[in-house]
């Protein structure tokens, strides 16, 4: 026989506990996280993506200023529609006339109270003129070189940009055509002259009066270059007239040389004096070389073109006397 269900024993063996909240078994989440909320709740607040926005820079401001006590700003005042439209370009083409004509007045007038250089050169000039000095010309400012005068020489060309005596030693060093080869060894030698160290003159041998010390000379080599030509330039060259001593002898006539004859004879002569060297190494620059080692010789007085170069004088010297042949013989006629 079953036994008998007892209900009343039943209903006390079981224990009605309630439900936990999710708070109690975890402390660290908040308490409005295990709260349900209802949509006919009226003491929630509101909830979406629109909501507990910050409020705008003007009225943070002005909630600042109610706390700390300062000048409260203006939120009534928003931006004009003309600086909206300067932004936006297909705005501004639609916006009407009015707004446009306003956009563009007030353009105009911020480029008229801009300052530029120009501005500011022309009121440096007008105080340096109050102040009793001269204004300088406008034209000049900025340039790095000199305008040049109006007009024009008639001999300023791109071909006479180099110094002149660089020009001709660079001709006269050059050989087959090869202008490219030349102007290098011409950098070469010039870039010797600099790095070499000061020379030692022989006073035996003076350079041109005025000249500057030998310790400056590196310092600008195409004035060391000028130096040691003009130095040993001869004055003079010798022609030989023939039959004019009788007896179908020769004549010696002295003839004058001119400033260009006279560099190129002393280049000629340093030239073939550097030809007879013997070389210090191997390599393309190694007449450059030898003629920058020349150049030296000659400041120094060591070279053999001194000796070339008073051989010419004393025989023109002791020819003066033979000047007057042409003068001579254009009379006879």
């Amino acid at each position: 026989m079953p036994p008998r269900l007892n209900i009343l024993g039943a209903g006390r063996s079981l224990a009605i506990r309630s439900r936990p909240s999710i708070a109690s078994q975890q402390p660290r989440i908040l308490n409005a996280v295990s709260r349900r909320g209802y949509a006919d709740e009226k003491d929630q607040p509101p909830s979406g993506p629109n909501e507990n926005v910050e409020g705008h820079v003007s009225e943070y401001e002005q909630e600042m200023s109610r706390i700390t006590g300062g000048t409260k700003p203006d939120i009534g005042q928003g931006t004009p529609v003309q600086e909206i439209l300067e932004r936006d370009e297909e705005g501004k083409e639609k916006a009407p006339e009015v707004i446009k004509e306003e956009i563009d007045g007030s353009k105009a007038s911020a480029n008229d109270n801009l300052t530029t250089f120009a501005n500011l050169l022309a009121l440096g000039q007008m105080e340096n003129i109050a102040a009793g000095g001269h204004g300088s010309d406008p034209v000049t400012v900025g340039h790095k070189y000199g305008i040049p005068q109006l007009p024009l020489a008639s001999n300023l060309n791109f071909k006479r940009r180099y110094d002149p005596v660089v020009n001709q030693v660079t001709n006269l060093i050059m050989r087959h055509g090869k202008k490219s080869v030349a102007q290098r060894n011409m950098s070469f030698i010039l870039n010797q002259l600099r790095t070499a160290p000061p020379p030692t003159p022989n006073p035996s041998r003076p350079l041109l009066p005025g000249s500057p010390p030998p310790s400056h000379l590196p310092l600008d080599p195409i004035g060391y270059l000028t130096l040691a030509i003009d130095s040993v330039a001869p004055l003079l060259r010798i022609r030989s007239q023939r039959g004019a001593a009788g007896g179908g002898a020769a004549l010696q006539i002295p003839v004058p040389l001119g400033l260009q004859q006279r560099r190129r004879t002393a280049v000629q002569w340093i030239l073939d004096a550097a030809s007879k060297k013997k070389s210090r190494g191997s390599g393309k620059g190694q007449f450059a070389q030898r003629f920058a080692d020349e150049i030296i010789s000659v400041v120094e007085g060591k070279s053999g073109v001194w000796e070339r170069r008073q051989l010419v004088h004393k025989t023109g010297t002791s020819a003066r006397a033979n000047l007057n042949y042409g003068v001579r013989g254009r009379r006879s006629l």
